[in-house]
């Protein structure tokens, strides 16, 4: 199945966008399903698939729904503990979304899609957060796993048969075997998650209106694309102005348009391609007004996320012969002044101006002390050194 995850900065009109992917997908040929939290004019808000033009089905997210049924059930399997504590049952009627639960609801969506339960369809387009939100969002999955291994580590559940010993001696009770079981569950649910997202035929249309604001935006989210191995397949430009009126105060605006889109066509159309989309004059409505902006259908030969984005080189030193091995990691736009590392153990830790990330280093980088860093030509280059102690001796 081929994912499209369409995303841009707030109000440049990236729900348009992506319901106008998911319509040229489906007079393509291609089957398609359309995932979006937002309202969009002429759409069904129905929660389950709808048809909304031939080969197109709709899926609108409810966050407050789907946050009532998980706590629903986590109070069903957490039934024995909560009973224990005397703690009162809180009815679906009385339970109001907390901040959080629209990303939680639209990863939950994205399980169902991955793991097969909205099958049959030959495309995926996800309408997205904005911009550094969906970023966040791409991210989130490989975050909550690694916090449930630290947390609920799988290897403590072989020693269950002695809780009850344990729990005599400390005075305390243990974690009960469900907590295990719903982590190992999440876990499931998010690997599918961080696997449709990493999957080679995944990719991320961006949609901005042309405009100095966008392009800063434009500018810090290539870092964060290449921070976490993201690939785009298009920029949108959206709402395009006429370049030519006899209207001072709109051809100020259309000839600053042009001025962006000059930008984006000789900086980013080697590597990412933009498409122009023009302003109707008003916002569009229902399927007609989607076909009129031309949006193109995504490309079964683009390829998506490319692998693992670091690699590794090997440096000597002409004076001493020391051999440095630098692990390298593409990060376009990145400042010096917005860098910082951390190594932890095994681990890496990476924050690129408003983006994070926790790597795990190369198995044979761990016998490895860092020796140093540099950002140059929009490569970061972290250097190891071979610890003597943790290495084989060689006679």
């Amino acid at each position: 199945m081929r994912t499209v995850l369409v995303t841009g900065p707030g109000g440049a009109g990236r729900t348009t966008v992506a319901a106008a992917t998911a319509l040229a997908a489906a007079d393509s040929g291609s089957r398609t399903l359309l995932l979006s939290a937002e309202a969009i004019p002429g759409f069904p808000a129905a929660t389950g698939p709808t048809p909304v033009a031939d080969r197109l089905d709709h899926v609108r997210i409810d966050s407050g729904e789907h946050f009532r049924a998980e706590l629903t059930e986590l109070q069903n399997r957490a039934s024995g503990v909560l009973d224990l504590l005397g703690a009162g049952r809180l009815d679906g009627e009385e339970l109001t979304e907390l901040p959080g639960s629209p990303q939680l609801a639209l990863l939950h969506t994205l399980r169902r899609a991955a793991e097969g339960d909205l099958s049959g369809y030959d495309t995926l387009v996800v309408d997205l957060p904005p911009l550094t939100e969906a970023l966040a969002l791409l991210a989130l999955p490989e975050q909550l796993r690694r916090y449930l291994r630290r947390l609920l580590p799988a290897e403590r559940q072989a020693a269950r048969a002695l809780r009850p010993v344990l729990a005599q001696l400390a005075g305390v009770p243990m974690p009960a075997q469900w907590l295990y079981e719903a982590a190992a569950r999440k876990d499931e649910e998010l690997a599918a998650v961080q696997a449709l997202i990493e999957d080679e035929a995944t990719t991320l249309r961006l949609v901005a209106e042309p405009g100095p604001a966008a392009e800063d935006a434009l500018r810090t989210a290539r870092t964060g694309l290449a921070l976490h191995g993201l690939r785009a397949d298009l920029l949108v430009a959206s709402r395009v102005l006429p370049r030519h009126s006899s209207d001072p105060w709109f051809a100020a605006l259309a000839a600053q348009q042009e001025k962006c889109l000059d930008h984006w066509h000789q900086d980013l159309a080697p590597v990412l391609p933009v498409h122009e989309s023009a302003h109707l004059g008003r916002d569009p409505e229902g399927v007609d007004d989607l076909a009129t902006l031309e949006i193109p259908a995504p490309d079964e030969r683009t390829p998506g996320r490319a692998g693992d984005p670091w690699w590794t080189e090997e440096e000597r030193d002409a004076d001493d012969g020391t051999t440095t091995i630098a692990w390298c990691l593409p990060l376009p736009g990145a400042a010096k002044e917005d860098l910082r590392l951390v190594r932890r153990g095994d681990e890496l830790l990476l924050t690129v101006g408003p983006f994070h990330r926790i790597v795990r280093i190369a198995s044979a980088l761990r016998r490895c002390a860092v020796s140093g860093a540099a950002l140059a030509d929009g490569v970061l280059r972290v250097r190891f050194t071979p610890d003597p102690a943790l290495w084989p001796r060689t006679s």
